[in-house]
């Protein structure tokens, strides 16, 4: 006689460790984008200045260029290993919060890819001097990058509420259900042992 097991199976998608570290791994890659080039501007000679090391333009990295990306994607990273002991409630408010940080880097992503040269002004102004250039302005691969990570760290997030019905939590209240289900004994308080010693004073046998 085969017996079955009565709690359900967790599915694959479903699984704690599963989730958290795609999630992890989302967030990380976002972050990794931002330490890359997004901006590639392509000045003048004669603006060329010291903070500028070749002729062939000056490099933006996307943490400044999208300077909010880089503390969204720290933001869910953090959030996504808190489900991971959250409770119920508390993987509602964490979900929440990893969707704001993905529609952030999804939007500030979007907004250099839509306008490279107004994201690049700082950086521009810092390296020559001058503001309000016309330039010419390059887009690298890793905005579009952060966009496609950022989207799926979202659809991510989203999985938490009905994965969260699979995990089992441990609370106070499962412990002393452990205690009372192996049989242990709590020790004699004062009140026992005054008891006792009135029933020996009687001579009857306490045990």
């Amino acid at each position: 006689m085969t017996v079955k097991s009565s709690s359900p199976s967790v599915p694959r998608w479903a699984r704690k460790s599963t989730l958290v570290l795609v999630i992890a791994v989302l967030a990380l890659a976002v972050f990794g984008t931002t330490t890359q080039t997004w901006l590639t501007v392509h000045l003048d000679p004669t603006q060329l200045g010291q903070g500028v090391g070749s002729q062939d333009g000056l490099q933006v990295q996307g943490s400044k260029a999208a300077t909010t990306v880089t503390a969204l994607a720290l933001v869910a990273l953090a959030g996504g290993l808190a489900a991971s002991i959250a409770g119920r409630i508390a993987r509602w408010v964490i979900t929440a919060i990893i969707l704001l940080a993905a529609a952030g880097i999804v939007g500030a992503a979007a907004v250099v890819q839509a306008d490279p040269l107004a994201a690049a002004q700082g950086s521009i102004a810092a390296a020559t001097g001058i503001s309000g250039s016309s330039v010419q302005v390059g887009v690298t691969a890793f905005p579009a990058l952060a966009v496609v990570a950022g989207s799926l760290l979202g659809l991510s997030a989203l999985a938490i509420v009905p994965a969260g019905r699979y995990w089992k939590t441990r609370t106070k209240y499962d412990t002393a259900a452990t205690g009372t289900h192996s049989g242990s004994t709590a020790p004699a308080g004062p009140a026992d042992e005054i008891e006792s010693w009135d029933r020996l004073s009687r001579g009857d046998d306490p045990t």
